[in-house]
């Protein structure tokens, strides 16, 4: 069994791997503690734990889940089976259902009625428009009315009062779906948001799934996740949380929130959103709150790599059995996808290229490329778009191609041309024989 059971026990795990990066110096909540963690995963370095945000005794941490090494980290997996442990736990045989636990961690401390207070808590102001301070690591937990099955996903929401947040919600996720339900009865929808959680539920509530997301966590780690009734709340909540904010969102409730930079790259716009009612705010005995940079790597990394890649995998190993990779970047917001193939004909890099556009909606522009090509260094996918493409023969284009709405090269409706581009080596053209490859060695034993 793993060594990963909540957030604590996680960071122990990444400090070990040396990708923790503990920051004692003061540091601002506005701006500065966003700037720095996107500094430190655009540079791979890993994930980052603020000791000292100014106006605060709780420390800070973000970029959780913000690259495939701590991804793998958090999966206890070797990257090489990132995809396919993925493919995986996605995969609903898989599941394993939570276990009830009567206490938990988060039950400590208790803060109902007037005492509520969100802004004691140090809730970030990420992006330099954003519209305020937004809780954006937060783990949205609803019921369905009708089945009563949980679900888990992701919201935006911005502090509005000290006891109400603005609750952006997409009209085609699972909690509109329960939300519209309790309207159409006047009932208010019940909600739970547990910050500072183990990886295993961060990454299972960034998919798109027909249960409660929390088998998939199970399924993630090989045992059930502890889960405990709230205090006002009749929703199960993972009991090895840091912090829980309970609450609900009344019928016909609507008010402006935003904006906040989005996983496109540029800043959503002003919503008229459901406003959450804050009943309780409970927290472990010192607790650590957790934020994810918006429209940055980790953002983009939970809600559009790790879901998805699967998903192409299995698209693009029904047209070719010669896959040896594939990876959907962070740096490419989730509409780009990098295959990684062994190819025995020709004509096989554009086939792929077409079945990863089928495979999702928001895959626009592919690259195939060779095994010795490392998939995850942007430096060398770039080489073999220098050095292995002949741009009047090696690309393709798909005009009129149904795109996502917010990718920017396409229209309102998500209208787009689509590229493909074949990066692999062409011997049959010219032979440079063997590419020059140093193999890395461990630098410790030379700079001790």
């Amino acid at each position: 069994m793993g060594q990963i059971h909540d957030l604590r026990s996680y960071l122990e795990v990444i400090k070990k791997a040396g990708q923790l990066n503990e920051i004692k110096k003061p540091v601002n909540l506005v701006h500065e503690l966003a700037n720095i963690t996107a500094t430190i995963a655009r540079q791979g370095r890993g994930a980052a734990l603020f000791a000292n945000p100014i106006g605060t005794q709780w420390p800070v941490f973000g970029g959780a889940v913000s690259s495939s090494a701590l991804a793998a980290l958090a999966l206890e997996c070797e990257l090489k089976d990132l995809t396919q442990k993925m493919e995986t736990v996605l995969d609903p045989a898989s599941a394993v259902p939570t276990q009830r636990v009567v206490e938990a961690a988060w039950k400590q401390n208790v803060t109902t009625g007037d005492d509520v207070d969100l802004n004691r808590l140090p809730i970030p102001t990420h992006g330099l428009h954003d519209g305020g301070p937004f809780i954006t690591g937060g783990i949205t937990l609803t019921k369905d009315p009708v089945s009563g099955r949980g679900n888990l996903s992701y919201n935006r929401m911005q502090v509005l009062g000290p006891h109400t947040l603005g609750f952006n919600v997409n009209e085609w996720r699972h909690v509109m779906q329960f939300y519209k339900v309790q309207e159409a009865k006047g009932e208010p929808l019940q909600v739970a948001v547990a910050i500072g959680v183990d990886p295993a539920i961060s990454i299972a509530a960034g998919a798109r799934y027909d249960d409660d997301e929390l088998l998939i966590a199970g399924a993630i780690r090989g045992k059930g996740i502890p889960v405990c009734k709230g205090v006002t709340v009749d929703i199960d909540i993972p009991a090895d949380a840091e912090i829980v904010i309970e609450g609900y969102l009344p019928p016909q409730e609507r008010r402006k929130e935003g904006p906040l930079a989005e996983f496109h790259g540029f800043y959503g716009e002003l919503w008229n959103s459901p406003v959450f009612h804050v009943t309780a705010i409970c927290y472990r005995n010192n607790p650590i709150f957790q934020t994810i940079v918006p429209g940055e790597f980790e953002h983009i990394y939970i809600g559009n790599v790790l879901p998805r890649e699967p998903l192409l995998m299995r698209f693009v190993s029904h047209v070719s059995k010669n896959i040896t990779g594939l990876h959907i970047p962070p740096y490419g917001n989730g509409f780009a996808a990098i295959v990684q193939l062994e190819k025995s004909n020709p004509g096989e890099p554009k086939n792929v290229a077409m079945a990863a556009f089928t495979a999702h909606v928001n895959i626009a522009k592919v690259i195939v490329v060779d095994p010795d090509v490392n998939i995850y260094d942007p430096a060398d996918v770039m080489w073999a778009l220098i050095n292995r493409v002949d741009w009047s023969q090696d690309i393709f284009m798909v005009p009129g191609s149904q795109g996502h709405e917010m990718d920017p090269t396409a229209d309102e409706r998500g209208v787009q041309t689509k590229l493909g581009i074949d990066a692999t080596n062409k011997p049959e053209r010219r032979d440079y024989g063997e590419r020059i490859r140093y193999p890395e060695v461990d630098l410790s034993d030379y700079l001790s």
